[in-house]
Formats: structure tokens, sequence, C-alpha cells
């Protein structure tokens, strides 16, 4: 799919919503059922580099001081972040962070955030883009990956068939969406045929600021673990404040 068919089937009345030459998307949009939106994201498969950052950035914050609760869509198709050696010295990852947590402060802030992955997503830019989001929603033919199989067997030293080999049972290690939803990363997988528009409001009653992720992929047979050391987190957390207090 196209960002002009995802921005047709969640937003059938109309929109307002832009995608520069470098595959920034900006503005807003109403849902047929009612209400606004505020819109960003990486379109066409290009690449994000700190200026585009910045300029995604600015419309979260903007959002986030008009007050109310406006809730922020984040479309993805991107390669990644940029890979030039400029890019890295100007402190990309400072960049990519700062936007990740711009939408976290939105979120505190009561806008519901949801980033819908129609394409390609690696790397920082996935992560600070979809994965910064309250729920993330995959479009069947969209390619997630943290990071690919050849670059993690660059990074431990381990054989590419042996990784794949591993990559087939152990889905919070494999890229892929059908891995990713495993891992509850993914929240769900929207069926094209069905609306759209229908999907997101859907999506938008059961967002919350709370993560789920580690439950999902509990439940879903992808992070066995997760959610038990996260409780354990917590109870770690809790007893030490009782303590103190």
């Amino acid at each position: 799919m196209t960002v002009d068919d995802v921005l047709a089937g969640l937003f059938p009345s109309g929109h307002q919503v832009k995608v520069s030459k470098d595959g920034l998307i900006t503005g807003s949009a109403k849902r047929k059922a009612g209400g606004n939106f505020a819109v960003i994201g990486v379109a066409n498969g290009e690449p994000l580099g700190g200026h585009g950052v910045l300029v995604l950035a600015d419309e979260v914050l903007k959002a986030v001081a008009s007050g109310g609760d406006t809730p922020i869509l984040v479309l993805v198709d991107t390669q990644g972040q940029t890979m030039s050696r400029r890019e890295e010295m100007l402190g990309l990852y400072e960049y990519l962070a700062h936007l990740a947590k711009c939408l976290l402060l939105a979120s505190q802030e009561g806008h519901r955030t949801i980033g819908v992955e129609y394409g390609k997503a690696a790397a920082g830019a996935f992560l600070a883009t979809a994965l910064a989001t309250d729920m993330l929603i995959g479009l069947p033919g969209a390619e997630p990956a943290v990071m690919d199989l050849p670059s993690v067997a660059r990074v431990t030293k381990l054989p590419l068939d042996r990784l794949q080999e591993l990559a087939k049972t152990t889905p919070v290690f494999a890229p892929g969406l059908d891995h990713l939803a495993q891992t509850g990363a993914v929240a769900a997988i929207w069926d094209p045929k069905k609306p759209l528009d229908e999907q997101l409001g859907a999506a938008i009653a059961d967002a919350s600021p709370e993560d789920k992720r580690d439950r999902l992929g509990a439940k879903r047979k992808g992070r066995l673990m997760a959610a038990k050391v996260a409780e354990q987190v917590v109870a770690a957390a809790t007893g030490k404040h009782a303590a103190a207090t």
C-alpha cells in the first residue's frame, strides 16, 4: 500500500496531510466518525535524518501545547535512519531519542499515539517512531526489523545460517511482521479488506499509556519471561518504596 492508499482508507472524508519530497508526513485529519488527528511520519521508504526528526518532533510538541487530547497518528515506511558519518557525528541518536521522548510526553499528557507501519521500518528510525507509540499496528506487507539478520551476524560474529535457524523458533530475535506481533511489539495486524477508519477507531478506544507489550508477548508465546520479569521489577520497586516510607 502507498501512503495515499493508507490515508484514503483511514480518512475517507478527506484530510490535510502533506508528504514532503524527502518523505516527511505532517498535517491533520478528521475521522468520518468524528474527532481530529494530528498526523506525522515517514513515507516512501525514505531515511530519517536529524532535520526530519526535528520536523516531526515539532509537530508532536505543537499537538501537546495546543492542549486537549487530540490523538497522534504515526505512519511509517522508512528504510531506517540516515546512514552517514555526518549524521552520526551530529548526534543523530540523540535526535531520535528526542522524538521518542516527545511521543512519550504526548502520551503522558493524554494524547493517544498510534503507530501504523505499512512499509519498511528498521533500526533507530523504527524505535523512535512506530515503537515509541502507545500502540503499533501493522498492515500486511509491512517489513519491521529492529535489526536485520545480516547486521546481527556482523555484530554477534555468529554465522548467518545459524541465525536464520534461531529465528525460526525465537520470535523475539527475528525480524518480520508476524514475529514482532508474536512478541507483542505489534499489537494488531489490520485486515485491509475491512474499513481502515473503523479499525483505527477501535485502536484508539483500546490504546493506553500503560505498556502492555510484555503481557501480549507472553500471551502469544513470543516473550515467555517478559511479563514475569516486569512483575518482579514492579514488586521490588513497590517494596523499596514502602520500606522507605
